[in-house]
């Protein structure tokens, strides 16, 4: 998990405390951390269920695990260095298994995205990647920027469309409560998860229909006045429920 600025702090630990109720082991860090000791500190604090890797040792643990998310919580601020990290950490490891999310999708070269790796952008950040991408047919554009790529995008929305280069799918369900910050990033965590053991679009789709489902449940028992770290908490009763 890479994420995280001194602007959006939370946005990080919501995606890798899901991942971590999933796989083995959350490796996480920060571009913040670097060269501030404060921010590190508090990023150990936060985060129990996993492993803080200082920022300077991050492309050590890239080369380990099965799948990197990226971009929960980055900032579009220059000085944060949000496109030279992304830019470079995508052209340096392009056969990672990559989910770019938040930030990062906003401000990454399009002609770096991996093949086969998953964005999760909502409708601006979509639009903004249909016009990096010279894609000018909003209808199509989808399956057209997909096509090109050769990736997943799940376009979230009170329908979430998720679409490869051969098809797409409609994921609905959802509610209001889920418009509040952070059910984003608890996606981007969640199909991170899903995506180290397995293909990409099995762990779009799954992971779209699992946070829309959890929320579901949610609005069930409290109606919209849910967050997103009780829809982190719902997350594992659904998939519970699924097997």
């Amino acid at each position: 998990m890479i994420g995280g600025s001194e602007l959006f702090h939370a946005s990080i630990f919501w995606a890798a405390d899901v991942a971590s109720r999933i796989v083995d082991l959350v490796h996480f860090s920060s571009p913040a951390m670097e060269n501030n000791e404060l921010v590190r500190k508090k990023a150990k604090e936060g985060f129990w269920n996993g492993i803080v890797v200082p920022w300077e040792k991050v492309e050590e643990y890239i080369r380990e695990d099965d799948c990197v998310v990226i971009g929960p919580g980055m900032t579009r601020i220059k000085e944060d260095g949000t496109a030279d990290i992304t830019n470079g950490l995508l052209k340096k490891y392009p056969d990672k298994r990559w989910v770019i999310d938040g930030g990062a999708l906003q401000e990454m070269d399009v002609d770096l995205i991996p093949k086969n790796a998953i964005l999760t952008p909502h409708k601006r950040e979509f639009e903004g990647l249909l016009k990096r991408s010279d894609l000018v047919d909003k209808q199509q554009g989808q399956t057209l920027l997909a096509r090109k790529y050769n990736c997943v995008v799940v376009l979230k929305g009170p329908e979430d469309i998720v679409c490869s280069a051969e098809k797409c799918e409609t994921v609905s369900g959802g509610n209001e409560g889920m418009t509040k910050g952070g059910t984003g990033d608890v996606l981007a965590g969640l199909v991170g998860a899903l995506y180290c053991k397995n293909d990409a679009w099995f762990a779009a789709t799954t992971g779209s229909y699992v946070n829309k489902k959890a929320g579901d449940n949610l609005y069930k028992r409290v109606g919209v006045f849910f967050n997103a770290g009780d829809l982190v908490n719902e997350v594992p009763t659904v998939l519970a429920s699924l097997y």
